[in-house]
């Protein structure tokens, strides 16, 4: 797998997981980023290496209208927000 199919593949798995997460959660509920990077990642340090990653394909997802970003329960920009975030479903949001 060449390396452009390899981060599309790893992309397309972090979209999904971010939805698969939300979709077992109540409405209301949320999610951290680092929830999805443990999902896709069990190694206890490695994970951490996914979260910009992770961050970026929530970016995208948000533009989708499928996920919120929230900081302290207020809708932020994730591409400005420093710190902590919290995932949770969006307007348009679809597990599948």
């Amino acid at each position: 797998m060449s390396g452009a199919a390899r981060d599309e593949a790893i992309d397309r798995a972090i979209r999904a997981t971010v939805l698969q997460l939300l979709a077992t959660r109540d409405a209301c509920s949320s999610i951290c980023p680092s929830e999805v990077a443990r999902a896709l990642d069990g190694d206890e340090t490695g994970w951490r290496a996914l979260m910009p990653r992770i961050r970026e394909n929530a970016g995208r997802l948000v533009l989708e209208g499928r996920v919120q970003v929230t900081q302290r329960d207020r809708q932020v920009d994730i591409a400005r927000a420093s710190g902590p975030v919290r995932l949770r479903r969006g307007p348009r949001f679809a597990s599948g």
